[in-house]
């Protein structure tokens, strides 16, 4: 105690190590399981000791791969193996998973010519990246009344872009804004 304060009483308790949910050799618990060998032939139901056994004496790892069957399922594999596979099929899905995420330009009613074509330039840029783009015009007090005005700076900016973009969400009003969603063109 450090001027009456408990030092070890402030410290964060420490997570403990997970177990692997997946028993393997002795961990298997179950009198008797139901045998798969390493070619995926049945064996049948026997003793989890004699199982153990076969395992070893082949020089592999007895798994349990259906642990809430009764018996419960077991197969005889190299572990470690197995582990490395599983994880590089997870790896495998993540690289063919795609990823975009939704970039914003926003623009209001009076923005001038060479503005709106830099802001172009930001749109075919985020395109390039295999990013979705949010064109947004924003109408402030009086402006809501060039609604039209708006409309048609959405549709200029549709007719610059079709050729790399296609309108994924036609420009809608909401609130006092309006928004239109571009999504690369997909070949």
């Amino acid at each position: 105690m450090a001027g009456g304060i408990n030092i070890a009483a402030l410290r964060r308790p420490q997570r403990p190590n997970r177990p692997d949910p997946i028993k393997i050799n002795q961990n298997i618990r179950a009198r008797e399981v139901r045998v798969i060998d390493p070619e995926g032939n049945q064996v049948g139901v026997i003793p989890t000791r004699q199982a153990l056994e076969s395992a070893i004496e082949i020089g592999l790892d007895l798994v349990e791969i259906s642990p809430n069957a009764n018996p419960p399922v077991c197969k005889i594999m190299d572990y470690g193996r197995y582990k490395y596979e599983q994880t590089k099929k997870r790896q495998e899905a993540k690289k063919k998973q795609s990823t975009f995420s939704v970039k914003e330009i926003k623009v209001r009613p009076k923005t001038g010519e060479h503005d709106l074509q830099t802001k172009i330039g930001h749109i075919k840029r985020f395109i390039e990246k295999k990013d979705k783009v949010k064109v947004t015009v924003l109408f402030r007090g009086r402006e809501i009344t060039l609604t039209a005005r708006g409309r048609d700076m959405l549709k200029q900016i549709a007719e610059e872009t079709a050729e790399y973009t296609v309108v994924e969400q036609m420009p809608k009003f909401e609130g006092r804004t309006m928004i239109m969603v571009l999504a690369p063109k997909t070949t």
